[in-house]
């Protein structure tokens, strides 16, 4: 396998770690301005432009016969008149299919933004490993093409944020002297940096050098104060105080927590919108945020509610471009179709709208889109038909871009809302399916979990409890390679239904099942998910298998005006009641629903509730959320019918 490097000059080396001649400079600067587009296609007049100031005639023939040499070099075993497999031809230029373990840059940022490890021990290894990659400044060869520009900063940044976890995960295992040279090199290099101080303190203060840590500190703050002409940042401050009270908590070599440390600098981000830098400062913010959403229950919370605050920020700025990077960059994959902050889904929303109102019409088709993407994600359970608009305007756009993370963002639109009308499983099993081959192909390791969780939840809604278990399987698989901890609150969920329902299980023990997966899903930080769903998933089993139900309930949560008329006949008028939320539990509640129409004997609830209840006559109601069912709506369309027909 062939494999690139961009840490240094452009290279390419062999399977055998033999250097691959790539020929001239202009050969090396298409094999890097084609690993920059990572995968996507790059037009062959977009080459031109990249390569030429000033483009000589024969430009596009040039850039071919360079395609044509990089190609004998990268793929020698390809036979005469095969299709390339690598540098491939695609569309009007030409694109690097290339997977991520092929190239130094790649693999460097899986290394320094692995999943959540609390191991400093295996992060040490892993960073120094990754550091010794780098054989200069990114793109070496090329230090005045405007081409690499960006992507050299983002390396750079990267590189410093690998020097400082190296540091932290010394620290982690007690290493503060050996440490300090280290940082002292680092903060000398990049003064601006308040981590790098930060830390150089700290190691300082355990090492014995109250007075050195100090010192550090007030060079620090003379630094920031005479150059930029700001503080130093709350965390700088805080320490300072700590090292003058000695703080016991600063002892503490144990204390490596790189969630939490990922939520300071988040959050210290927009801490300080103000002045040069706050630009990138938030669009760094929503990144961390984005993947501290993943990492477990407090990582989710704590995203949420940093998000809020990075767009109002954003939004202060005056900038509808930054705002609309900002709102579109947290795409954080989304299952469930209830919002964990109903107020703050629609503070976002609200921006979104904002925002695309006041982005010029050319040139912001992408931005667009995951603006769209996100009014799709967070009007869950609307019947309002604009956000699903919205989520098919993204799709189109996505699907024009070749930019895989997007449409994989849209696609998750899409599925968001694909509740109206109801039995739309067949039509979210299409986009699962999508979802998990995109991103297998593309190292989407989110965005698989998604559709496996998707897929999931579809075979569910039609009982298809063996395809249902092997997604449940590889959802599973994925969350323990990749430390995705929530993922196992939906696939517990799913067993306990599947006890239930396929294996019917005694009513005690589902109900053990249930409340112990409910038990998991309270210190989920997803209230969204987790209000009701409890009470609810009792009443569907007790309804199913003909016992008596707990009428005293009081913790039906977002379910309670659908729940309630069954509880209490005749104490609610059926048609001041809403219809359900257009969402995974739609189903259920019209099912519920109708139940209380017969029981009430009130014939115009009880067509309402069949004709919702037609469209997913094949289907488990309430099984499409992957959690609980009411019984099949087959089952609940023939009482419906014999009431009417009394």
């Amino acid at each position: 396998m062939i494999r690139f490097g961009v840490l240094g000059p452009v290279v390419a080396e062999d399977a055998e770690g033999r250097p691959v001649a790539l020929r001239g400079p202009m050969h090396r600067a298409v094999l890097g301005r084609l690993l920059v587009a990572r995968g996507r296609v790059v037009p062959v007049n977009a080459l031109v432009d990249d390569l030429w100031v000033s483009p000589p005639d024969g430009a596009v023939a040039a850039v071919r016969t360079f395609v044509a040499a990089l190609r004998r070099v990268i793929e020698p075993g390809r036979p005469p008149r095969a299709p390339a497999t690598l540098l491939v031809t695609q569309g009007p230029g030409y694109a690097l299919k290339c997977a991520t373990d092929q190239v130094d840059a790649w693999r460097f940022e899986r290394a320094v933004a692995p999943p959540g490890t609390a191991d400093p021990a295996a992060t040490l290894a892993r960073l120094d490993a990754a550091l010794a990659w780098w054989r200069g400044p990114a793109y070496a060869d090329f230090p005045d093409a405007a081409w690499p520009r960006a992507d050299r900063s983002r390396l750079a940044e990267l590189r410093l944020q690998a020097v400082e976890l190296r540091a932290e995960a010394g620290l982690g295992l007690g290493r503060a002297t050996e440490v300090v040279p280290d940082l002292d090199e680092h903060v000398t290099a990049h003064p601006w940096r308040e981590r790098g101080w930060h830390l150089l303190a700290l190691a300082l203060y355990r090492a014995d050098r109250q007075g050195d840590a100090l010192a550090v500190l007030r060079r620090a703050r003379e630094l920031l104060a005479g150059h930029l002409g700001v503080d130093p940042g709350p965390a700088l401050r805080a320490l300072e105080t700590g090292i003058l009270r000695q703080d016991p908590r600063l002892d503490r070599p144990d204390a490596f927590d790189p969630a939490g440390e990922v939520l300071r600098r988040a959050a210290s981000a927009y801490d300080r919108v103000t002045g040069g830098g706050a630009r990138v400062r938030l669009e760094s913010a929503i990144g961390l945020l984005r993947n501290l959403a993943v990492t477990g229950a407090g990582g989710l919370a704590a995203a949420r509610e940093q998000r809020g605050a990075a767009v109002a920020a954003a939004e202060q700025l005056g900038d509808p471009e930054l705002t609309a990077r900002v709102i579109g960059a947290y795409d954080v994959p989304a299952i469930w179709p209830r919002a964990d902050d109903a107020d703050q889904a629609a503070g976002i929303v609200a921006a979104a709208g904002r925002a695309l109102a006041a982005l010029p019409a050319e040139d912001h088709d992408v931005v667009r889109a995951r603006l769209l993407a996100t009014v799709a994600l967070e009007s869950r359970g609307t019947h309002d038909p604009g956000p699903r608009e919205c989520a098919r305007q993204a799709e189109a756009i996505a699907r024009r871009s070749d930019d895989p993370a997007l449409l994989a963002f849209a696609l998750n639109g899409v599925f968001m809302q694909s509740c109206h009308p109801t039995g739309g499983s067949v039509r979210r099993d299409r986009i699962g399916a999508e979802l998990v081959d995109l991103a297998r192909r593309h190292d989407l390791t989110n965005m698989e979990v998604l559709g496996h969780l998707i897929r999931l939840q579809s075979s569910c809604a039609v009982a298809g409890f063996g395809r249902a278990d092997e997604h449940a399987r590889a959802a599973d698989d994925l969350a323990r390679r990749h430390e995705r901890p929530l993922v196992g609150v939906f696939t517990q969920w799913y067993r306990a239904l599947r006890a239930d329902l396929a294996e019917q299980v005694p009513v005690t023990r589902a109900e053990e099942l249930y409340r112990a997966a409910a038990a998991r899903l309270d210190q989920s930080g997803m209230p969204g998910m987790r209000d009701g769903l409890l009470p609810l998933a009792l009443l569907g089993l007790r309804l199913r298998r003909g016992l008596p139900f707990d009428t005293g309930n009081d913790e039906w949560g977002p379910y309670e005006p659908w729940v309630r008329p069954l509880l209490e006949p005749g104490r609610v008028v059926l048609a001041d009641v809403p219809d359900p939320p257009a969402d995974l539990l739609a189903e259920a509640l019209w099912g519920v629903f109708g139940r209380a129409a017969i029981v009430a004997r009130d014939r115009t609830a009880m067509i309402r509730a069949r004709r919702a209840l037609t469209p997913a006559a094949a289907e488990w109601a309430g099984a499409a959320s992957g959690t609980l069912t009411v019984g099949s709506v087959a089952d609940h369309l023939a009482a419906l019918d014999t009431a009417l027909r009394s």
